[in-house]
């Protein structure tokens, strides 16, 4: 099992930045690829990042240049840095883990608000 604690969401003005992080417990050692996961209101939960474990990144296409994914393995936790953020980037940001034996586990999400 892993679990994963997702922090740093918040109430932000159009144009601020915020750094989101998932810290990661249990079986770190199966993880390969952690991604980053929104759901605005309504919406499916789309894919916003993902990083693997050597560090290669990949995103939405919409939100390259804006928003940067990295990882630290010592510390078992991924980043999202948000910034020139908008506010139709409003939504609950998710965090997931990939193990290497194709398993997914989640985070319970944390609310990220962008005023106008």
């Amino acid at each position: 099992q892993v679990q994963l604690v997702e922090s740093g969401g918040g109430l932000v003005q159009a144009g601020g930045s915020l750094r989101l992080s998932c810290a990661a417990s249990g079986r770190v050692f199966d993880l390969e690829a952690m991604d980053w996961y929104r759901q605005a209101p309504g919406k499916q939960r789309d894919l916003v990042a993902s990083i693997t474990r050597g560090g290669s990144s990949t995103y939405a296409d919409s939100l390259k240049g804006r928003f940067t994914i990295s990882r630290d393995n010592a510390k078992n936790t991924v980043y999202l840095q948000m910034n020139e953020l908008k506010p139709e980037d409003t939504a609950v940001y998710y965090c997931r883990a990939d193990t290497r034996y194709n398993s997914h586990y989640w985070g319970r999400g944390t609310q990220v608000t962008v005023s106008s």
